[in-house]
């Protein structure tokens, strides 16, 4: 809890250090600096369970989402794997989330099933560090999976500055014909359009009931500025807290900016967590 707030980080990357490209490194040094998260690695570049726990206990958080990632071409191989001794350790806290490629992974829907028999409780897609569109049919196999398992579908939809990334993946006018072929599945807009596309993203989740915008890597003291074209008292009864861990000041000190923005106890409660309750049926045993 966070100033009596359930607190959901959605949006976590808890990788081992030998598996991705420098620029990650670079990433989360220049974007992570005001926080000693090296100091939860051991020598080898692998987080050690017992500091990270006590990181995310320290910071206020009740439940972290951990990415994995398979974009060789960009950030590097983050196997979801590499993040199962952190659930292993607290399970509670910790929840793992699916990642596919389409071309990595052949039947596509064989790998994600694996992965959720892994404990994956949402799948993460990463069209720009991927290089594909999130409408590619081979996609759709995945989809399916999702939306009879009833999990979300998180889609990066926002600029990234990596090496071999692909930006014009990140629109998110290319999930129309997945919103309107699968319209009970919710999707999440992690980074919320961050670029050129704040815009759509803020029009898909006011239009739609299962489109979600999540914060991860956008400064709160930002965001009015950001959806400037939107009532943001409205918009952020669809936000859901992020944080794009490390390449974050903090947890805790953006989660109390979200707060500080104006907005009254209910929807701060519902963007540190609540949203995501609703969102991520595996979260729901928080409520007890």
């Amino acid at each position: 809890m966070l100033d009596g707030h359930l607190l959901i980080d959605a949006h976590v990357h808890a990788a081992r250090l030998p598996t991705l490209r420098p620029a990650w490194r670079a990433w989360a040094e220049e974007f992570g600096h005001s926080h000693p998260w090296p100091d939860l690695y051991d020598a080898d570049g692998t987080l050690v369970p017992e500091r990270v726990d006590a990181c995310f206990e320290a910071e206020g958080v009740d439940a972290a989402l951990l990415l994995c990632e398979y974009s060789p071409k960009a950030t590097g191989m983050q196997p979801i794997e590499d993040v199962l001794p952190l659930v292993e350790h607290n399970p509670r806290r910790f929840r793992p989330v699916a990642n596919v490629n389409p071309h990595l992974h052949h039947p596509i829907d064989a790998e994600l099933n694996r992965q959720i028999e892994l404990g994956a409780v949402a799948l993460k897609l990463h069209p720009v560090h991927g290089g594909f569109s999130p409408s590619d049919p081979a996609l759709y196999p995945a989809y399916f999976v999702c939306r009879e398992a009833g999990i979300p579908v998180i889609v990066h939809c926002g600029t990234s500055s990596f090496p071999g990334a692909c930006n014009k993946y990140a629109d998110p006018v290319l999930l129309d014909d997945v919103l309107r072929d699968f319209p009970g599945l919710n999707i999440v807009l992690a980074h919320g359009g961050r670029g050129w596309w704040y815009d759509a993203a803020a029009f898909l989740a006011l239009s739609r009931d299962n489109v979600w915008i999540e914060l991860s890597g956008l400064p709160p003291r930002r965001l009015p500025e950001y959806y400037a074209r939107y009532d943001l008292a409205r918009l952020a009864r669809k936000f859901i807290f992020g944080t794009d861990w490390p390449g974050v000041p903090g947890v805790a000190r953006n989660a109390r900016a979200i707060a500080d923005l104006g907005l009254d106890e209910e929807t701060v409660a519902l963007v540190h967590g609540g949203n995501a309750l609703r969102v991520y049926p595996a979260l729901r045993d928080l409520e007890r």
